[in-house]
């Protein structure tokens, strides 16, 4: 089952797709923004959120159970927004339907990465076998394993109230024995014809000068847009101009 937010009813389908350790809640205020001119389809990727567990997340695997939901609810052509992650499981899309009318890839590229959230992972392992009774609590533990307040607040937005107290709303094991597959490319097919912006964090690192050549290897209809003075991130830092490229963008 995949678990996904409408926002609007009016205008070209577009279908916005989290990052790692994310979810469709993260997307709702950009989502709320662009639903004056399009109808936003908010995703959680198996794994996250309220969608399905998936033992082997695979791109492929992903991007094919986003598909069979837009099947599954009518849609035959779309817009596509993917961060991180979830811009790995949009261009892998592309490669799978040729439904995408515009495709945007945020701060990321479809290149292999080095891990660098294995402490959170294990954390989040932590946090997961722990009978927690508020978010304090939560975030005390987990400061053992991540610095950072505000990746600790967006990793605490997975935690939901049942009746054992909070839980997180993460396949943490599935995403655990992922990972490695998570860090690698997607299976492209070279040369998609797909117009393609990707939209990066000017202090990030995940898109690189030398990151060029594979992009346009892959998508050479690609265009590059920078988003002055933020991180990863970006779309939470400065929403407005981001939400306005994405706009000016799509048309």
């Amino acid at each position: 089952m995949t678990h996904v937010k409408q926002y609007g009813s009016t205008g070209p389908n577009l279908i916005v797709i989290h990052g790692l350790f994310g979810n469709a809640d993260n997307w709702h205020s950009i989502a709320q923004a662009l639903a004056e001119h399009f109808t936003v389809y908010c995703i959680d990727l198996p794994n996250h959120g309220q969608s399905s567990p998936m033992a082997e997340a695979t791109y492929p695997k992903m991007a094919q159970a986003v598909l069979d939901w837009a099947q599954e609810t009518g849609l035959e052509r779309f817009h596509l927004l993917g961060h991180s992650m979830g811009g790995k499981v949009a261009m892998q899309m592309a490669s799978l339907t040729n439904q995408i009318d515009k495709l945007i890839v945020v701060d990321i590229a479809p290149v292999d990465y080095q891990p660098s959230h294995t402490k959170i992972l294990e954390g989040l392992q932590a946090l997961q076998g722990q009978s927690l009774s508020n978010r304090k609590e939560a975030d005390n533990l987990l400061a053992s394993y991540e610095p950072s307040l505000p990746i600790r607040q967006f990793l605490l937005k997975n935690l939901s109230k049942t009746d054992q107290g909070l839980q997180l709303t993460l396949a943490v094991e599935h995403i655990a024995n992922a990972y490695q597959t998570i860090l690698a490319k997607p299976e492209l097919i070279e040369g998609n014809p797909v117009a393609t912006l990707f939209i990066k964090g000017e202090k990030s690192d995940y898109i690189v000068a030398e990151n060029q050549d594979s992009i346009l290897r892959a998508f050479p209809n690609a265009s590059f847009k920078i988003l002055a003075g933020t991180g990863h991130w970006l779309h939470a830092e400065k929403p407005v101009p981001f939400t306005s490229l994405v706009k000016r963008f799509l048309g």
